[in-house]
């Protein structure tokens, strides 16, 4: 038996990694994002609010064959897989027991590496990335150009943030820009996200402005920096990170891969911790350098016998971490309510207010992470009516609004429970429910303004021209309508915050019936700078985002 695992080690390793994904990918209860992703599934488009469309194209392709947990996450669990397939052929001096030792050595690899997300593919086109770049300097023709390519276009359908890879990998080999075949790889790349780069065109370049300009941003508190750090520190272990990381940056890189590799490892972690000066960073937002980091922290442990010894003395504490987190991931054996919420909430309770909801059309408010798993669990068409205070999601842009309009619906939510006649006691708290017979929200009307740019002194009053984007359907419904209830306002905010309204004369009738409409503000605001935002509503129901964003100065 000894013999035979020193000369399978390989099929051994990755077998059981598979076989454990597998359990786990089937046994443990979907999280938010992942259902959120699923939802991706049942609208694949060449592009999302949030994401490329890679992910949703994946869990789509997964859910086909298994229509379960497991579909969801079968593709992101084998690039999971093939991921250190290709990390491992990165390494130059291979000690594969030293490899193991740094992959098992990681628990977010082990404890989520099956997940549903962006970060799977992201780190398994990365890995890819590598490899290809490691044979197109080896040999510059025409397939590994095309391949190159190929893998760059691939990695920014992954995630936004891929384009960090690239940068630093030219940065690493300026002579890279004498080649001609640098640049007909680029231009593949290019064509081959053009579709993506389309569907941002016509959406208005909606997630580019928002992770680039609305995301993200806060008033800078030392917590964003500290926290950066530590999660850093902790997310390639949490035991073996502090050897890891410091592994990886001492390690002096002898080939133009591993330049690049170490180029981007540093390049991406000093980025985000810049980042985290403007906010709060996710510790997965770094995923990528996962990457370089087993690659290079391998190289040097290489030949480093005393740090071999401490952390494969490390290991044990990592494994009996990574064993019982996959325990209670899948049963539910602690009594603490932020794994239960997590882990073990949704499974029973959408069937039963499935029945109790007559299998009508479900409305959340301002969840996408509620509407998704509930439709997931209950199959039930579920819509997350989000409020212009909360910031915009995919259901914005999903045409489950429109097959709603006028349909009847219940609403849901674990708020405010006063505003429901009835509620059910669920494994998340109480949830009330109550009956709509005609659901009404208009946010897919859309009101544009000449001025992006306002800017006026303290006390004076301004005019925005408005005119009027409103689709064929909605506005046959405004028509047909004897009274919507309808209020039209102008949501202020200071510092990203909701600071007060303004209303509005306008109705959605005129709106309908004019093309044009002049309104007078007279905001009266204190000096500073403001954005100012559109919102309709019927009724009790959420006022909508209506416009984009209108910079107000108050001199």
């Amino acid at each position: 038996m000894q013999q035979l695992f020193h000369t399978k080690h390989r099929l051994f390793f990755y077998g059981l990694w598979l076989l454990l994904g597998l359990v786990q990918s089937g046994l443990t209860e979907l999280q938010d994002d992942e259902a959120y992703y699923w939802v991706y599934g049942q609208y694949l488009d060449w592009g999302y609010f949030d994401h490329p469309p890679m992910i949703g194209l994946l869990v789509k392709a997964g859910y086909s064959i298994f229509p379960n947990e497991l579909g969801v996450r079968f593709f992101p669990l084998l690039l999971n897989l093939f991921s250190l397939v290709i990390i491992e052929k990165l390494i130059a001096k291979k000690n594969p027991f030293l490899f193991y030792a740094i992959v098992l050595s990681v628990a977010v690899l082990q404890i989520i590496g099956f997940a549903a997300v962006p970060d799977i593919p992201l780190i398994f086109f990365t890995a890819l990335f590598f490899w290809l770049y490691k044979r197109f300097i080896g040999n510059y023709s025409l397939l590994n150009t095309f391949l190159l390519g190929l893998s760059i276009a691939l990695l920014f359908y992954s995630k936004y943030h891929a384009v960090l890879i690239v940068f630093f990998t030219l940065l690493s080999n300026i002579k890279l820009f004498t080649k001609y075949q640098t640049y007909l790889a680029g231009i593949i790349a290019l064509l081959l996200f053009v579709p993506h780069l389309w569907w941002q065109y016509q959406h208005n370049w909606v997630s580019f402005r928002y992770h680039l300009f609305e995301s993200n941003v806060n008033t800078y508190r030392p917590s964003f920096t500290l926290d950066y750090i530590i999660g850093q520190l902790l997310l390639p272990g949490p035991v073996a990170g502090f050897i890891l990381i410091p592994a990886a940056i001492l390690y002096k890189t002898k080939s133009d891969t591993e330049k690049a590799l170490r180029f981007t490892m540093i390049g991406i972690y000093v980025f985000f911790l810049l980042s985290s000066f403007r906010g709060k960073v996710e510790g997965n937002w770094t995923s990528p350098v996962m990457v370089p980091l087993i690659v290079l922290a391998h190289q040097f442990l290489y030949e480093k016998i005393q740090w071999q010894k401490t952390l494969f003395k490390l290991l044990p504490v990592t494994l009996i971490l990574v064993v019982f987190a996959r325990i209670v991931m899948i049963a539910d054996l602690l009594p603490v309510k932020a794994i239960k919420d997590r882990y073990h909430a949704w499974k029973e309770w959408p069937r039963q207010m499935k029945e109790k909801t007559e299998g009508f059309p479900i409305v959340f408010s301002n969840s996408y992470q509620r509407a998704s798993k509930y439709w997931f669990y209950s199959g039930q068409l579920t819509y997350s009516l989000n409020s212009y205070r909360e910031r915009k999601n995919n259901y914005n842009f999903w045409p489950v609004e429109d097959s709603l309009l006028g349909k009847k619906v219940y609403y849901l939510d674990k708020y405010d429970l006063y505003r429901f006649n009835d509620s059910l006691k669920t494994s998340i708290g109480r949830i009330g429910y109550k009956y709509d017979s005609s659901f009404i929200s208009f946010a897919k009307v859309k009101i544009e303004v000449s001025q992006n740019e306002v800017s006026l002194r303290e006390g004076a009053e301004f005019t925005l021209d408005c005119s009027f984007t409103i689709p064929e359907q909605y506005a046959n419904f405004i028509n047909k309508s004897a009274n919507l209830y309808d209020t039209i306002r102008i949501g202020v905010y200071q510092s990203g915050k909701w600071k007060k309204d303004i209303y509005t004369r306008l109705s959605l009738k005129e709106m309908v019936e004019q093309k044009k409409v002049s309104v007078i503000i007279n905001p009266g605001l204190a000096k500073g700078n403001y954005f100012l935002r559109f919102a309709i509503n019927s009724g009790y129901r959420n006022a909508t985002h209506n416009s984009d964003k209108i910079k107000l100065i108050v001199n």
